[in-house]
């Protein structure tokens, strides 16, 4: 799941969240490479694509890969190389649904907060903040800038720790309906 959501005040604002995340990134790539090579790959490789060599944006110096699958044809093993341009254009209606969410809740966005918003930009969390060039292809996208928090796959469960340590300053905020 992606979430986004604006934060003020130690309140959440506004929020959106799309059932669009990494595994759904996977995914994309192995119907990529069935469909293109032919290849039939695992989740671990297409995992391992993403991780090794996924990009959110065409880059000019292009990296390749060599992974392993079965031939959907023969049925034996084979070979291939994939690009990171390829990868990023097997993923790109992946990430066009992600920041179709950034753009729904930036438009949900009260215009007082709108201005902090392009002052300050977007920080992004998670998993999906490791995908190079994400955060640029959502300003691109948004006209607002986005940068990748320190230790962003971490930000969840420090942020919980935090809560805990102030759960009577928290209290109202956890549990207010949406």
């Amino acid at each position: 799941t992606s979430e986004v959501a604006v934060i003020s005040l130690g309140g959440i604002v506004t929020t959106h969240s799309v059932r669009v995340a990494g595994d759904k990134i996977d995914v994309a790539i192995s119907e990529y490479i069935k469909k293109k090579y032919n290849l039939a790959i695992g989740n671990q490789s297409a995992e391992e694509i993403k991780i090794k060599i996924g990009t959110a944006m065409p880059q000019k110096e292009q990296k390749f890969l060599e992974i392993q699958g079965r031939d959907l044809v023969l049925g034996l093993p084979r070979n291939i190389k994939i690009s990171n341009n390829e990868v990023c254009g097997a993923i790109s209606d992946i990430l066009i649904e992600i920041i179709q969410a950034v753009k729904t809740v930036l438009a949900d966005t009260p215009p007082e907060l709108s201005a902090d918003i392009m002052n300050k930009g977007m920080i992004m969390s998670g998993g999906g903040a490791l995908l190079p060039k994400f955060n640029e292809l959502i300003a691109q996208s948004t006209g607002v800038p986005c940068f990748v928090a320190e230790d962003p796959l971490f930000c969840v469960v420090k942020g919980t720790g935090t809560v805990l340590e102030h759960l009577d300053d928290y209290k109202k905020v956890i549990m207010s309906k949406r």
